[in-house]
């Protein structure tokens, strides 16, 4: 068995993170992290996960968490993962950070976007990017996984085939993403309470959001050029679920035959990413508890527009489904191990 370690275990990544990982026969949870939960259990705060009730959030102390596992989940705030990640690293641990701190090839990029410096360059030098339909032969062979942000992963997943093969423009591209809820974590904050979300719809973040700069680094190296794109992210009224919608100017490099082709030949031996029939469009309902991408396409010929829809459950193939089919590959296990669970019906 595998020892594992969740830092940062009583948000809800943490806690889908147990909550996946219980399935999984090959890793045992040996500690999980929490300033402020100290002394309480998992299932103190969540009930559902009562199979972790003989575990104890404790502090973050690294000396200590080193003797107890052998590969960590960082799901500490953007900032809070930088020394801790590098510490664990140094020390010969596999680790996977949820965190903004990795996933940034460009310090400077990071700091200008983040307003945090970036203090452990040298660990920054050997992160690799944590999307396995792109970088999974990496992955393998990594030590240090940075995993993608929830809004990235619906978008680079929807595009970047279309990028490579040249057949959207990486020139004027927009992207308009719809998130519930948890995506913003858990916290009290009055703009995100019941009241406040419940019947409403609202655009956030326009011109600035951290995400952003993410996009178009895997958008940039996807067409092999500088890519710099307009991100909208919504919040939606719901609990958990993103969808993403990308426009593009169509180059001429076939129809719409041509586009849903190259989208389904790139994904054909993927387990996790469902390419729908032309005609037919994802919806956030339907990968709600998976760890599935559903993606769907459309060509406006009137306008020259290809239009490419995504839809991901934030906290799985989002967050913290993906961080275990990282940790599945970097550790040699079946990619797929613990996340096989198809999407709540209804």
């Amino acid at each position: 068995m595998l020892r594992a370690a969740i830092c940062g275990g009583s948000g809800y990544t943490g806690a889908e993170l147990l909550r996946i990982l219980s399935a999984h026969t090959a890793i045992e949870i040996t500690a999980v992290t929490s300033e402020k939960s100290a002394g309480m259990s998992p299932a103190d705060l969540f009930p559902q996960l009562h199979r972790y009730a003989h575990l104890k959030f404790e502090p973050l102390l690294k000396e200590k968490l080193l003797e107890k596992a052998d590969v960590f989940f960082m799901a500490l705030p953007h900032g809070a993962s930088q020394e801790a990640v590098a510490h664990f690293h140094g020390k010969g641990k596999k680790v996977v950070d949820l965190s903004a701190d990795y996933r940034l090839g460009d310090p400077a990029v990071y700091e200008s976007w983040y307003k945090t410096k970036h203090t452990e360059r040298a660990a920054l030098m050997q992160a690799v990017y944590g999307l396995p339909e792109i970088y999974r032969n990496e992955i393998k062979s990594a030590t240090l996984v940075a995993n993608p942000g929830c809004y990235p992963t619906s978008a680079i997943l929807g595009l970047a085939p279309l990028l490579r093969e040249g057949m959207v423009s990486p020139e004027g591209i927009k992207v308009d993403s719809k998130s519930g809820t948890t995506g913003a974590g858990r916290k009290a904050d009055v703009s995100l309470s019941f009241c406040e979300v419940n019947e409403g719809f609202k655009a956030y973040g326009l011109c600035v959001h951290r995400h952003t700069p993410e996009i178009e680094q895997e958008f940039s190296a996807a067409a092999g050029v500088e890519v710099t794109i307009d991100f909208t992210p919504h919040l939606l009224p719901i609990d958990r679920g993103i969808l993403s919608t990308m426009y593009a100017r169509h180059t001429g490099k076939g129809g719409l035959e041509k586009i849903h082709g190259t989208l389904k030949k790139a994904y054909e031996k993927e387990p996790f990413v469902h390419v729908h029939d032309i005609g037919a469009y994802p919806n956030v309902k339907h990968v709600r508890g998976s760890n599935e991408c559903h993606i769907g396409c459309a060509l406006n010929e009137r306008t020259g527009t290809v239009i490419v829809v995504s839809a991901i459950d934030n906290l799985v193939k989002g967050a913290s489904g993906q961080a275990v089919q990282n940790m599945n590959l970097m550790c040699g296990f079946d990619e797929t191990a613990a996340l096989t669970g198809i999407s709540l019906c209804p």
